[in-house]
């Protein structure tokens, strides 16, 4: 079965179409598209499949999209403070 990997960094991106195995998982998936040494990428890994977050072991269908996830670079609750305290309020 055919699916694609995608993976983003602020500088470039990539969409790689893989051909699995029916049963394989969305590690073997990212596993088989050579994602992790191309773009330099180091475990664990957060992964989903069209934009719902989902563990390895998640089993794929046919024309699935596996997301490669990268860790936040900053706390979205603290970034929320900061801009409340700017304008004034709390």
């Amino acid at each position: 079965m055919r699916v694609e990997v995608a993976y983003a960094q602020a500088h470039r991106q990539w969409l790689l179409s893989v051909e699995v195995p029916i049963g394989a998982s969305a590690a073997m998936a990212v596993d088989a598209s050579g994602l992790i040494a191309a773009a330099g990428l180091s475990e664990p890994l957060e992964f989903g499949v069209f934009g719902r977050r989902c563990a390895p072991h998640t089993l794929l269908r046919n024309g699935d999209r596996v997301e490669v996830y990268r860790p936040l670079s900053f706390d979205p609750m603290e970034s929320r403070r900061r801009r409340a305290a700017k304008a004034g309020r709390k």
